[in-house]
């Protein structure tokens, strides 16, 4: 019985494996070639697996596509929410926002082709898989409208700007740091630190 347990355990830990390998190499090929251009043909070979046997994994292409899609977009909430939560209590909102944006960059930076993936394709995709999807990048606008209501509410964001304005700006400007940062030129701090000084303090100094 017991060999049974672990030969089960074994065969479980295979199949996630294999699952997740198909949606690393199909968030790749969606990243690159686009999702209507991608086959699950082309999906099956880069994941070193036969063809048919997506469908052991997967039911659909689109099954799969949802899939990249929230993957990227939860693990930058995480890693968002994992810095804000950090802080201690009583933090300002403006040290709030920042760790956002250091989450939000962690994020998009280690899990590069699941959110470029989802920055390059959401234009692109089928109406009912964006509908499903909508809720889980609700969820993370809702959250980042929370940081920034709160930042207006005391005082530390323009209200000529407005919370929706600047959260709809920052993130827009975050995401394609993913298509051109390099890690090659400076530390990751480093980078975070210039990237908040533009969003907090602008680009050209003061008249």
């Amino acid at each position: 019985m017991a060999t049974k347990t672990r030969e089960g355990t074994a065969s479980a830990e295979v199949d996630t494996a294999t699952r997740e390998r198909i949606l690393l190499e199909a968030s790749r090929l969606f990243r690159h070639h686009g999702y209507a251009a991608t086959t699950l043909r082309e999906v099956a070979d880069a994941a070193g697996i036969k063809a048919g046997s997506i469908y052991y994994h997967f039911e659909s292409k689109e099954q799969i596509l949802g899939e990249v899609l929230d993957k990227g977009i939860l693990a930058v909430a995480k890693a968002v929410r994992e810095r804000v939560e950090a802080l201690p209590q009583g933090a300002t909102a403006r040290k709030k926002v920042a760790a956002a944006i250091e989450g939000h960059l962690w994020g998009l930076l280690h899990h590069g082709d699941f959110t470029s993936a989802n920055i390059r394709i959401y234009g692109q995709i089928p109406p009912a898989a964006k509908n499903r999807h909508r809720k889980v990048r609700r969820d993370y606008a809702d959250y980042w409208d929370a940081l920034l209501d709160e930042a207006l509410q005391r005082g530390e964001l323009r209200r000529d700007i407005g919370a929706t304005i600047a959260r709809l700006f920052v993130i827009g400007a975050l995401n394609w740091t993913v298509e051109w940062y390099n890690p090659q030129k400076g530390s990751f701090d480093d980078f975070v630190e210039q990237i908040t000084t533009i969003v907090f303090d602008g680009t050209f100094v003061k008249e």
